[in-house]
């Protein structure tokens, strides 16, 4: 799959008729501690395992011209020693616990977790809290992993076609809200980063009033908040900047680029601008939005699967992504890789024309209940993985929204009509909103095989 940032993240499709499934019952407790930790404790006693995650609301869109990958950067420091835990050896503690961990940055926050049985909860805990008051950012370590990260830029983004074309796609796209700018941040940026472009990141963002902390697993809450207490409840509390409000103008007309790099095949990738959720109880479209995508591309038999690959057998794959839960502008996104002696002019009208089929004749009652089935299962789906039930917290308390509303978020998929999937269709993807980005490719090195597609920015 070549555009794997593409996958919504409700992307397990697998139901075929609309069916009321039931999402896995839990006890959810939530307390904000006085120095402004949200704690959020999520019972599921299935087996002896808990998942701690700290979640700090500030990604790559918060950061500055200059400093574009800092946020990535640091998530890189955090692993790198305070006072009491020297340089390299949080993770070994955690490995001796018998536990897992690692880290991820994205456009909208920053997040740390780890897995570990139950019972050793509470030290991975105590070290969790150490690194959000204590960090060292030793001049020395940050020498050796800003040239990681510059590593990881050329590995993930520069060598690799794909990741280029899209990062071209968000720079065009966006005009003016930092979505534009990658999350590892631009070469240029990496190479004048300072130690003290680090230090000012971490001072400005990782307080506690500006985290949440998401347990889920077999604990007592009780328990969990008096460990929250104990040792994050110490860490003062710090005054965060204002957060200045940014948007993206209304699109003026469609726009187009054209990224030439060594590559097997060429690509397209379109984006529409469309809305996010903002108010999960009242709002209609991205809910339709959600469903639209799960129609046109959310199984085999799904509109542009059928049409551009097995009949009309233009592309070899399209990919759909729309993520309605963010806190910046949201992108309707469809990546096509054509098929040999198709040009991407003709794929790019063969998608229109499904668009357009869609817009002119709607979707049938049919499509539309598989549809809801195939997202409403791939959420519920993932109440079976203990981090992906924190992770739906995290990001939905992140994104400014609230737990609580992820259970009317099924009733809404499953209300969503045929006439507003067709409307919001008809809405957004227009070729006025339309940003294209075209991959041509060039000849491959003699001897280099094509690269392996990069996955999340993950340490």
């Amino acid at each position: 799959m070549p555009y794997p940032f593409l996958k919504i993240k409700s992307a397990l499709f697998c139901a075929c008729v609309v069916m009321a499934v039931p999402v896995a019952t839990a006890t959810v407790t939530e307390h904000t501690l006085a120095n402004g930790l949200k704690v959020i404790v999520k019972e599921d006693h299935r087996a002896p395992v808990a998942v701690a995650q700290v979640w700090y609301r500030a990604g790559s869109m918060d950061e500055s011209y200059g400093v574009t990958g800092v946020a990535h950067l640091l998530e890189h420091m955090m692993f790198k020693g305070t006072p009491t835990v020297p340089a390299g050896e949080f993770s070994k503690r955690v490995a001796a616990l018998g536990g897992r961990e690692n880290a991820f940055t994205s456009r909208d926050h920053t997040a740390y977790f780890q897995t570990v049985q139950a019972g050793r909860l509470e030290q991975v805990m105590a070290l969790e809290s150490d690194r959000m008051a204590h960090l060292t950012l030793a001049k020395a370590e940050f020498a050796k992993e800003i040239n990681v990260v510059k590593e990881e830029r050329r590995m993930r983004t520069d060598d690799n076609p794909q990741s280029r074309l899209y990062e071209q796609l968000m720079a065009t796209a966006f005009v003016e809200h930092p979505y534009r700018h990658p999350v590892i941040g631009w070469m240029n940026d990496l190479d004048n980063m300072t130690v003290a472009d680090a230090r000012a990141w971490y001072d400005r963002w990782y307080a506690p009033n500006n985290a949440t902390l998401v347990v889920a697993g077999d604990v007592q809450p009780a328990q969990v908040l008096a460990w929250a207490e104990q040792y994050y409840g110490v860490i003062p509390r710090r005054a965060l900047p204002v957060r200045k409000a940014v948007g993206e103008p209304e699109p003026q007309g469609g726009k187009s680029i054209v990224v030439r790099a060594p590559a097997k095949l060429p690509a397209v990738v379109l984006a529409w601008p469309v809305p996010r959720l903002l108010r999960p109880t009242d709002d209609v479209e991205p809910y339709a939005l959600e469903i639209l995508a799960g129609v046109l591309d959310g199984h085999g038999s799904a509109r542009l699967p059928l049409a551009l690959v097995k009949q009309q057998r233009v592309a070899l794959d399209v990919d759909t992504g729309y993520d309605a839960v963010a806190r910046g502008p949201a992108q309707f996104v469809i990546g096509i890789t054509p098929s040999e002696g198709h040009s991407v002019a003709a794929v790019i009208a063969a998608l229109k024309a499904e668009v357009q089929r869609v817009v002119a004749g709607g979707v049938t009652e049919a499509e539309l209940a598989r549809a809801k089935a195939q997202v409403v299962a791939g959420q519920v789906f993932q109440q079976d993985s203990l981090f992906y039930q924190a992770m739906q917290i995290g990001e939905w308390e992140t994104a400014g929204l609230s737990w609580r509303d992820r259970g009317v978020r099924f009733d809404r998929l499953r209300a969503v009509t045929a006439e507003q999937v067709r409307a919001v269709a008809a809405k957004y993807l227009k070729d006025t909103r339309l940003t294209v980005a075209e991959l041509d490719p060039l000849p491959m090195p003699e001897g280099k095989a094509a690269p392996a597609v990069g996955g999340a920015h993950v340490r």
